[in-house]
């Protein structure tokens, strides 16, 4: 997959075929536009060419910024494309000049006069342009006139629920981690660092890695306990995690929260290292306990249930 950051140099790519957005999620609507891209391009001989954003324009542009949080870093989401058989990527700077480029214009200077789409493809809710006025409707007006074919892809349901990113961002914040799996299609995880923590895991015979957030506007779960899957060096760990401020300890504040990932059948030194953590399911909220007796206790019974999660994710 090539990555081009100056749109002019994405001007010789063969019968491109086009869509636009931000993709945050790469969720299974997205999966669809390209998958119906693919096959567009191979019925012509072309590439498939994404144009996407740098920095999301809710950034630039403050919309409602307090409570802006991403399912996936820049780097995650040109994972994802590659992985989902993109072949092209073009990012585009995103300013607040750019922000009020008009839809045509937008269409005309930047895709028409550089990329020369044999199509544009776009999910069924797809706006563009200054105060997001283009359209599907406004796409079919300007086909003819600049010669390229659109196409769009109908919402993708979900158990009678239409994919959307906001709905996985729902469904994470409550803790529904196997409903966002759902209507992402793959499984919700983070790639974190391991710093050094208080180390009073290890003494309960649960030696945790305590992960460094250090991505901007990232989306953490809601607080609890979770089943999941840690992939490092190449193997795949069970796991369970705590995301909250460890109440019965009381060493983190109510905004700020920690998570911390319990290996199992791990031997190791994971500090500096980066882990890549899978949710798989919420156990439990997270509680205070009267000490670190009743505390590990409790991780026990936690470790019997978040096994039995992981043999059997549907239960």
């Amino acid at each position: 997959m090539k990555v081009y950051r100056n749109i002019i140099e994405a001007r010789n790519i063969p019968h491109a075929v086009v869509t636009i957005g931000t993709f945050d999620g790469v969720h299974l609507g997205h999966q669809a536009i390209f998958n119906k891209m693919k096959t567009l391009a191979q019925g012509i001989g072309g590439e498939t060419v994404v144009v996407t954003f740098s920095p999301h324009p809710r950034q630039v542009l403050n919309i409602d910024s307090s409570n802006l949080r991403f399912l996936c870093t820049p780097e995650e989401k040109l994972k994802k494309f590659e992985e989902f058989g993109i072949d092209n990527v073009v990012i585009i700077n995103f300013t607040k000049e750019f922000s009020r480029t008009p839809s045509e214009v937008f269409i005309k200077d930047y895709i028409i006069d550089n990329i020369k789409p044999a199509y544009i493809v776009v999910g069924y809710d797809h706006h563009f342009g200054k105060n997001r006025m283009g359209d599907f409707d406004l796409l079919t007006d300007l086909m003819k006139k600049y010669n390229f074919k659109v196409e769009r892809v109908a919402a993708q349901d979900v158990e009678n629920i239409a994919v959307s990113s906001t709905k996985i961002r729902n469904a994470l914040a409550v803790g529904n981690v196997k409903g966002a799996n759902r209507l992402l299609g793959y499984t919700y995880a983070i790639t974190a660092e391991v710093v050094v923590g208080n180390k009073i895991g290890r003494t309960l015979g649960f030696p945790t890695a305590n992960l460094e957030l250090a991505r901007e506007y990232m989306l953490i779960n809601n607080r609890g306990v979770y089943a999941c899957l840690v992939d490092y060096e190449g193997k795949t760990y069970k796991a369970m995690a705590n995301i909250g401020h460890r109440p019965t300890i009381g060493d983190r504040s109510e905004d700020n929260p920690i998570i911390e990932v319990n290996l199992f059948d791990f031997d190791g030194d994971l500090y500096g290292k980066q882990i890549h953590v899978r949710f798989i399911d919420r156990i439990r909220d997270e509680e205070k306990f009267k000490g670190l007796n009743e505390l590990k206790a409790q991780l026990e019974l936690d470790k019997t249930e978040v096994l039995k999660r992981l043999m059997d994710p549907d239960q």
